[in-house]
């Protein structure tokens, strides 16, 4: 299954979770009117009519409507506050969990190795860095937590970062990458919502039953009624999360599964993500959490993060032990001690011996993983197939959408050697963050420049100015290739901005854009990255046919075809082997004049609501477009890497003789 295919399951997983939720509560509607209907009648039986012949011979319509719609009220109404709570996207519920924002700058080791970690698995898939959060906890877990790659953010306990090597923590982090990638987050998210929903109505009748309980007056004409509706109440609400809390709980198992095999496919090292395993059944405490909102978030952890009542039935998580044997079926039962320093013993086996085991656990974990999904057998086959692929035999930057590979964590820690210690530090502070991304849009001419410095003294906070003058002669000495590896570096930073030093920072771009009169395609890719990655995204359950939006998708083969070719006749044929993968029309190239980057991002954002299969098609044209001379270009590249990321599609750096499809 590929990552549009898993981004498609994800979305109808989804609709069939809020449908399922939406049976939910009318039964508790049903069950609710049933009730209050009960207490209304039980002392009005008129000789020896059954109460059920009574409640249906003096049912008020009126009534019922009046309780169908407060209870859907309280559910709804309760759903929407914690969405909108959460709407901010993963830092949220990281803050709720008590996460402390992890420094970009630190200098504590077990933290360093962890951003290392997390920044090597983002350059290499694709996605945006996402914030760390380290929770101060001793138990080994983490999560991902978001709506997509654009907000998510990772948490981890200080027992992982202190207890786990670094093959174990990269084991733990590709294991939340594939719930980013594979568009768990946003399901997660819904699940919180609409659970606290039903939550409320037991609470609302808590409450209710309370009140009446220490009511004055005459209790049983007036407290007793109350007080048995407030207690029916209580038990449907808290009935209601129960059996909500048994679909979280069986939804969630099953992606924990596919997670670990898609960790050990992603790292190409079995090792890690089981000794991580191993080393949380080893610990005193395991991955239970210490914290209040632990079981409300509990279906979004690395390991099972509370005790459940009911045992395995609630549990949000298979068993250690299952979990470890579908990635190392040979395993003993044994486990490592643990070393609460820095990091863990090693184990003794021999290279040889290590490297044979690891094959195997590597073919048997893509096996079992993979089969696991939707597509079954033919995932498997596809997978193993990929495991044993020589490296002349190298995926398509298109196959590599939303799966990251060892080749690209090896390219990705390659690039981030090639950043000087200088401008890698920069891009871990807020003030120089925004420095450097203003240093990349500086023009090459002297004259514009002076003029953008100028307009920037005026106009950007003293500090970012100040921190742009000490990096601007190494600026132009980096290589074209790191400019947007560098971007995504900055991000983490440039979300720490508030709201307006973020439209100070905006309007600052826009100005040094628009100095030369033009925009070229590096600085709308740039601009649009930028955008993209901190400004808060819809989310939106309806989707877009590709045949509705061809008039979107003929400006972006035409931005395409323009973008690496200045004779008209290559622009052309460029567009036209674009057009020939989406069936419009082959002469539709639009001139220049019809082009401007406004139109191109209304056009992007109606894009980004395309029903996910239908992305690859669009991403293909494009490629298409670049492929049909033979030859990418440093711009068609960029370009492309910026509309992929703006229509929520991860593309990992092109890799040296790698094709697009």
């Amino acid at each position: 299954m590929n990552f549009f295919e898993h981004q498609d399951r994800a979305r109808r997983n989804t609709k069939k979770l809020v449908f399922l939720l939406l049976l939910a509560v009318l039964s508790l509607i049903a069950i609710t009117i049933v009730m209050v209907l009960f207490l209304l009648n039980y002392g009005q039986l008129q000789g020896e009519e059954s109460i059920v012949q009574h409640m249906l011979n003096t049912a008020d319509v009126e009534l019922m409507i009046s309780i169908a719609l407060g209870v859907l009220a309280v559910v709804s109404l309760g759903s929407l506050y914690k969405l909108s709570q959460l709407s901010s996207g993963g830092k949220v519920v990281a803050e709720a969990m008590g996460g402390r924002l992890l420094n970009i700058q630190t200098r504590d080791a077990d933290e360093r190795r962890v951003l290392n970690v997390v920044e090597e698995m983002a350059l290499a898939g694709g996605t945006a860095v996402p914030p760390v959060y380290l929770i101060e906890d001793d138990s080994i877990n983490a999560f991902a937590a978001g709506y997509k790659g654009q907000d998510a953010v990772i948490g981890i306990t200080r027992g992982c970062i202190k207890l786990l090597n670094r093959e174990e923590l990269q084991g733990v982090i590709a294991h939340e990458f594939s719930h980013i990638l594979h568009g768990d987050m946003r399901l997660n998210i819904r699940l919180v919502g609409i659970l606290h929903g039903i939550l409320l109505l037991g609470i609302a009748g808590y409450y209710l039953m309370r009140s009446a309980a220490f009511s004055g007056g005459d209790r049983r004409n007036n407290g007793m009624p109350l007080l048995a509706l407030g207690l029916g109440l209580m038990v449907i609400g808290y009935s209601g999360t129960f059996f909500g809390n048994l679909i979280k709980s069986a939804v969630s198992r099953q992606r924990e599964y596919l997670a670990d095999s898609s960790a050990v496919q992603y790292t190409r090292n079995p090792f890690g993500i089981s000794g991580a395993l191993k080393k949380i059944a080893a610990h005193s405490q395991g991955s239970m959490l210490q914290n209040e909102h632990a079981p409300e978030f509990s279906h979004m952890f690395f390991g099972q993060g509370v005790k459940m009542a009911f045992g395995s039935m609630m549990a949000t998580h298979p068993p250690l032990e299952e979990r470890i044997r579908r990635i190392e079926p040979n395993w003993d039962g044994s486990l490592p001690k643990l070393n609460y320093g820095y990091g863990s013993q090693q184990e003794d086996d021999s290279s040889s011996d290590r490297e044979d085991k690891r094959k195997a656990m590597l073919g048997a974990a893509v096996a079992v993983g993979a089969a696991i999904n939707e597509q079954g057998r033919a995932s498997a086959q596809a997978a193993q197939s990929k495991t044993q692929e020589s490296s002349s035999q190298q995926a398509s930057a298109m196959d590599c959408i939303g799966v990251l590979s060892e080749e690209h964590v090896e390219a990705a820690q390659t690039t981030l050697a090639e950043i000087p210690d200088s401008i890698r530090e920069a891009a871990h502070e807020p003030f120089s963050a925004r420095a450097l991304v203003y240093g990349l849009l500086l023009d090459a001419d002297e004259q514009v420049q002076a003029a953008q410095l100028k307009q920037l003294k005026e106009k950007a906070h003293p500090a970012s100015f100040k921190a742009l003058e000490k990096i601007l002669t190494e600026l132009p000495r980096l290589d074209r290739k790191l400019h947007l590896p560098i971007l995504d570096l900055c991000l983490p930073a440039l979300k720490q901005q508030s709201p307006q030093q973020y439209q100070i920072f905006k309007r600052n771009m826009i100005i040094l854009i628009r100095a030369d009169k033009h925009v070229d395609i590096f600085e709308w890719a740039l601009y649009r990255i930028v955008c993209h990655g901190l400004e808060p995204q819809r989310d939106i359950l309806s989707r877009y046919k590709l045949k509705q939006t061809q008039a979107a998708s003929q400006l972006l083969i035409s931005v395409m075809a323009r973008a690496g070719h200045e004779d008209e006749n290559e622009a052309l044929r460029a567009y036209a082997a674009a057009a020939k993968e989406l069936d419009i029309a082959a002469v539709g190239l639009l001139p220049e004049s019809q082009i401007n980057l406004q139109m191109l991002d209304k056009a992007l954002e109606q894009l980004n609501l395309l029903r996910p299969l239908d992305k690859p098609r669009l991403l293909k044209a494009m490629a298409a477009s670049i492929n049909h001379d033979g030859e990418v270009t440093a711009t068609e590249a960029e370009l492309f890497r910026a509309i992929a990321d703006s229509l929520d599609c991860p593309i990992p750096p092109l890799l040296q003789g790698q094709k697009l499809v």
